[in-house]
């Protein structure tokens, strides 16, 4: 699996899925219009390419790439507990995880504390585990979106 075909995947299975590239990453956003929502807006879903945001998930390897996701709370909780709080001199949450791990589902290395969960090179399987929360932070971008 590649980061071009999660791409696809994600804005082809969903509706209203916008996808903004910036330098390399991509990130998907709700908005039925078809084009990215004016000023700030929250994506739901990200994947990233490189170093630039952390290095933690050594993303600066040939075709190494980080699926990132959105959850709401209680699916966060279900399958991770109470969000890690502690972080390291860098700003990395300290959970004891290996962010660099590839195709294991665990909590994104900064941004697990506010329920965003993260997977280095998905294989077949391990994105298999992920369409359904991709599924529900879609369904969940919607229904913020319809409520303005």
């Amino acid at each position: 699996m590649d980061a071009s075909s999660v791409i696809r995947y994600i804005t082809e299975e969903f509706d209203h899925v916008v996808a903004v590239e910036n330098e390399g990453d991509t990130f998907f956003t709700y908005d039925p219009s078809g084009h990215p929502p004016e000023g700030a807006w929250q994506p739901f879903a990200t994947v990233v390419t490189s170093d630039r945001h952390d290095r933690v998930s050594k993303l600066d390897r040939p075709g190494a790439f980080r699926l990132n996701i959105g959850l709401r709370k209680a699916t966060y909780s279900r399958l991770f507990g109470a969000p890690p709080r502690e972080r390291d001199e860098d700003w990395v949450l300290d959970t004891g995880l290996d962010y660099s791990a590839e195709d294991r589902l665990m909590p994104h290395p900064h941004y697990g504390s506010q329920y965003w969960v993260c997977v280095v090179n998905p294989g077949e399987a391990g994105f298999e585990e992920v369409k359904p929360l991709l599924a529900e932070a879609h369904a969940f971008a919607a229904r913020k979106a319809k409520r303005g």
